[in-house]
């Protein structure tokens, strides 16, 4: 990332309320400006996390998501459109991110992550946000984060629950440390409402913003837990795995 990258006018009367927020600056601005993130799955979740990283002035999104737009999206995926059922997912979201910040790049790769992409698409990130529902494909970016050490931010849902942490390969654990073996509870469809989905996707942005601007203090090696059911909050310490098949030789 350059930390230099210059920032024009437009961009400057745009993210000025930012500015003001302590430890972020426009050296921050300035920093989000030249980075490129990658969301693996732009649903419900990613759709949230990319919205909210694209408002905020992130330079480069790299999104990989497969299929086309079907009706039982539409409860939770807020880049996907009525008019665009049956059309592919990654073009809807690349068009709705487009209308919201014009001088976003993005690449929008059509195909969810899977062992011919992950080396190539984690290598074109600055830091990963890791939003597919299976684990199949959470593996394969941890591995790949840990392999590049790029930071990951690692966040999950389920009914009302909320899952969120930050991970730093070599300094904090690992998505295998956390999860050593694939949980049944996670499968292609599960309970959800877009609420549950928002407002993770809104943490897990700051989380990416934090860690790119240098700004505030991550969740690196905590869990956090939220059970909008209740509204009860907890923070899970979690530590590495020192027998951890990925990270444990950083």
């Amino acid at each position: 990332m350059d930390k230099e990258a210059v920032l024009t006018e437009a961009e400057r009367s745009i993210y000025a309320w930012q500015f003001d927020v302590e430890g972020f600056g426009e050296a921050g601005q300035r920093r989000l400006r030249n980075a490129s993130v990658l969301v693996s799955r732009v649903g419900g979740l990613g759709g949230v996390v990319a919205t909210e990283l694209a408002a905020a002035g992130i330079g480069r999104l790299i999104l990989a998501h497969a299929g086309d737009v079907k009706p039982s999206d539409l409860n939770r995926q807020t880049l996907m459109t009525h008019d665009w059922i049956g059309k592919p997912r990654i073009e809807s979201a690349e068009r709705r991110l487009k209308e919201l910040n014009p001088r976003l790049e993005i690449l929008a790769v059509p195909e969810n992550i899977n062992e011919a992409n992950a080396r190539r698409l984690v290598g074109e990130a600055d830091l990963v946000v890791d939003c597919a529902p299976l684990f199949e494909e959470r593996y394969l970016l941890n591995s790949e984060a840990v392999r590049q050490r790029k930071p990951m931010v690692e966040c999950a849902v389920y009914a009302m629950e909320i899952h969120v942490t930050t991970m730093d390969p070599g300094a904090t654990p690992c998505l295998r440390c956390l999860y050593p073996e694939q949980s049944s509870t996670w499968t292609r469809q599960f309970p959800v409402f877009g609420a549950v989905s928002g407002t993770a996707g809104g943490l897990a942005a700051m989380e990416a913003i934090k860690v790119l601007s240098g700004m505030g203090r991550p969740l690196h090696g905590r869990l956090l837990v939220m059970d909008l059911d209740t509204m009860n909050t907890r923070i899970v310490r979690i530590r590495r795995n020192p027998l951890c098949p990925e990270c444990s030789m950083l």
